[in-house]
């Protein structure tokens, strides 16, 4: 069963720098776009930054200079670094992969992560 698996959320101060981690294990034979979302409580779930394999970003508005989306095809891991940390990213932060199972399909089917917590407070 395909798992995605985060790391690296948790209580970070404001003007600091924040590192997520999402790695994908399981029936994976390859990663097309990945991406990361967040939702504050009562609110849709929103794009932060999303990258393809081949390595087009694109960022939101309202993170654009203070992150960076990354990712490592041979370990099936997207990043994120959240720079200049203010309250406002305070929200649960979802990865996203679109996972192709076996070399014969062309199908890319969504996972996401169960979410982690980012809570920007002094």
């Amino acid at each position: 069963q395909v798992r995605l698996v985060e790391s690296g959320g948790g209580l970070a101060l404001p003007g600091g720098t924040l590192r997520l981690s999402c790695a994908v294990t399981g029936n994976v034979f390859k990663v097309g776009r990945v991406g990361w979302y967040r939702q504050y409580p009562g609110k849709e779930r929103e794009s932060v930054a999303t990258i393809t394999r081949a390595g087009a970003k694109v960022y939101s508005d309202a993170v654009k200079g203070r992150a960076t989306i990354s990712r490592d095809n041979a370990k099936n891991t997207v990043y994120l670094q959240l720079d200049r940390l203010v309250q406002e990213h305070t929200a649960v932060y979802y990865c996203n992969q679109g996972i192709q199972y076996n070399k014969v399909s062309y199908d890319y089917a969504d996972h996401w992560s169960q979410g982690t917590v980012v809570a920007v407070f002094s």
